[in-house]
């Protein structure tokens, strides 16, 4: 008996973890309402619905990587979203974020992404200043990426954005970055002719080949680490900030329960 028991206790989470609920939501967090949670983190769980998530409508940081997400409709009314992680999930419809006002981080890689027109919805966001659709580091990518076109059309889309898949394209080392590889590209554009090599023998290549190309290394995954890191410190401070208020809160309304009673005459 006992063992059928907790097999049905174990079918019970496996479903309360594919659907998000209220009490997901606040055993994961600790609070006990829904609209008091800033940032959440719902990583591998298994999660194909996102349920009630649409009710913490003051989150400002939300990862849900590496689910089965499909529909995001929930995320429409988050429009204090700042920070968003869908990357490894089955997502081809990202039309609900265009009400998420405050976007400004959005991580999609990993999913199923198949247009360039797919993107549209996000012009509209003032704030979007850093959008990953391809990470090379974990091989992460969409059908869009493998347009050759994909990211001059992407940069034209969204001319204020600042970081691409992870690269800077605007400020400090990235128009130089972005000159030496078409330096490189068009010299070795002149190195063919009717598709066969010409054979220089006493020149040699400026760069080894796959030198621009973005591979994973310790400076990769100690990035990784450090954003991880801030992220961990950021969500600290918040707690810190809502323990602080609680305990304001209670200070003040014990102060208002010591005071004594007056009479008018």
């Amino acid at each position: 008996m006992l063992p059928s028991m907790d097999y049905k206790r174990e079918k019970e989470q496996d479903a309360e973890c594919e659907k998000i609920s209220a009490v997901l939501l606040k055993s994961r967090t600790g609070e006990f309402d829904l609209e008091s949670i800033l940032f959440l983190k719902l990583r591998v769980l298994g999660i194909h619905d996102l349920g009630c998530i649409g009710e913490c409508v003051n989150l400002e940081r939300l990862d849900l990587f590496g689910n089965n997400v499909t529909n995001i409709g929930p995320l429409s009314s988050l429009r204090l979203l700042s920070v968003l992680n869908l990357s490894s999930n089955r997502i081809s419809n990202i039309e609900p974020l265009r009400s998420c006002e405050n976007l400004q981080t959005l991580n999609l890689a990993g999913n199923v992404i198949s247009s360039t027109e797919s993107l549209h919805c996000l012009v509209s966001l003032k704030k979007l200043e850093n959008i990953r659709l391809r990470d090379n580091t974990y091989n992460y990518s969409n059908p869009v990426c493998r347009s050759a076109s994909y990211r001059a059309v992407v940069l034209e889309m969204f001319p204020n954005i600042k970081v691409l898949d992870g690269e800077r394209v605007v400020g400090r080392g990235s128009e130089l970055y972005q000159l030496c590889k078409d330096i490189d590209e068009t010299i070795k554009a002149g190195s063919y002719k009717n598709g066969q090599l010409i054979e220089h023998p006493d020149c040699k290549p400026w760069v080894e080949d796959g030198y621009w190309e973005i591979k994973r290394s310790n400076n990769a995954i100690i990035e990784e680490a450090y954003k991880q890191f801030n992220d961990v410190l950021h969500e600290c401070r918040l707690l810190n900030n809502r323990a602080t208020h609680l305990i304001s809160q209670t200070e003040r309304s014990m102060s208002l329960k010591k005071q004594p009673k007056q009479y008018a005459i």
